[in-house]
């Protein structure tokens, strides 16, 4: 795949970001740390599926999704959430 489609949002001080083709995440204290760790879980995981074939591999839920925008509140909280394409 050439890029993947990911949600960054606040969590503390620091950021987290959630891929959406494989619910992969990566955590750091800015945007940039947090789509760095995603780009390195993403590598690992290509890797492994490569190589293994019973690795489940499967698009995050609506559900899912809705989880991680609630995460620490009880309303989705947009002002802090952002869309990006990630080239991994």
């Amino acid at each position: 795949m050439d890029f993947y489609t990911t949600i960054l949002r606040k969590s503390g001080r620091n950021w987290v970001t959630l891929c959406l083709e494989n619910g992969l995440v990566g955590q750091g204290h800015s945007k940039e740390k947090a789509i760095e760790k995603l780009k390195e879980a993403i590598e690992s995981f290509e890797e492994a599926y490569k190589i293994e074939s019973d690795v489940y591999n499967s698009p995050i839920s609506i559900k899912e999704l809705h989880e991680f925008l609630m995460v620490e509140e009880q309303k989705p909280s947009f002002e802090s959430c952002e869309l990006r394409a990630v080239y991994a």
